[in-house]
């Protein structure tokens, strides 16, 4: 009689839980889906200003450093513009074709690049179609009334004696 009772035990928990869960899924998928979105969202934004940060600490330094010698800004001035420097006895270094390709690269890549792994899980993509949805809240109470009418609370069985 114990071991009945610890196998009817354990499917009722089996049963409920798995039901429990598939129901609270459907009900709670939309939720989920934002919470990713949302999750995506904010991770598009720390990197956006990570590199705001980045780019506000180099102009810091090239104010700091075009506040203290004046003739920087002569001699940035032909590279930044693309004219020919002025001083004929000064050489001045060519970039290479590959050295100008890398810096165009890192110029050019779009800091808002959809990262390699997916905004939302796919079994919570596949789970939010209003078809499957609908499946699973069918599926979770069926379970959940299979566990407590068949797995529940045994019927208590009274004898009743008979007065002699």
């Amino acid at each position: 009689m114990q071991r009945r009772n610890v196998i009817r035990g354990t499917l009722f928990v089996l049963f409920f839980s798995i039901g429990a869960a598939s129901l609270s899924s459907s009900i709670l998928c939309d939720d989920l889906v934002q919470h990713y979105q949302n999750k995506q969202l904010l991770k598009a934004a720390q990197e956006s200003l990570d590199r705001l940060k980045c780019l506000k600490a180099d102009y810091d330094v090239l104010l700091a450093e075009l506040e203290k010698d004046p003739n920087l800004v002569k001699r940035l001035a032909p590279a930044t513009l693309g004219i020919e420097p002025e001083d004929a006895n000064t050489v001045y270094p060519r970039a290479t074709a590959e050295q100008l390709a890398a810096a165009r690269r890192a110029l050019t890549e779009d800091p808002n690049e959809q990262s390699a792994e997916p905004a939302i899980p796919q079994w919570l993509s596949r789970c939010s179609e209003p078809r499957r949805k609908t499946t699973l809240f069918l599926s979770g109470a069926v379970l959940i009334l299979t566990s407590l009418i068949c797995f529940g609370p045994g019927k208590s069985k009274i004898k009743v004696q008979k007065a002699k």
